[in-house]
């Protein structure tokens, strides 16, 4: 079977495709987001950009290893999370307290989804 690597660069790609699940890492890109709440959403939003290009949804994200640096933000960013997901679509995930390559980030999120048909 093949993989798809997606936008690959010599350090990563954006998405990895194998036998139509991806998988990708998204941390929060926008520096004027300094809130865990900011963060959160900008993440989410890059998500769905990154599921987009795979032919995929939110809907259809399997699991999250959620990375994040204060166990205090944890309420918050479950209310950020609970808002995104619609009723019935959330992934199972785990949340483990890590220091994170940027100390301004405060989450980082890897994904792994259902990719679409041109993916299996």
């Amino acid at each position: 079977m093949k993989i798809h690597r997606i936008n690959p660069t010599r350090r990563w790609s954006e998405v990895t495709v194998f036998n139509g699940i991806a998988n990708f890492v998204e941390v929060p890109e926008d520096e004027s987001a300094t809130t865990i709440e900011a963060q959160v959403k900008a993440v989410f939003s890059q998500a769905e950009a990154m599921l987009a290009l795979v032919g995929s949804d939110k809907s259809r994200i399997l699991t999250v290893t959620i990375y994040i640096t204060d166990f205090a933000n944890v309420d918050r960013l479950n209310a950020v999370w609970d808002e995104w997901f619609d009723e019935g679509t959330a992934p199972s995930r785990a949340c483990v307290k890590v220091e994170l390559a940027d100390p301004d980030w405060l989450v980082e999120m890897a994904f792994t989804a259902a990719a679409g048909e041109d993916y299996l």
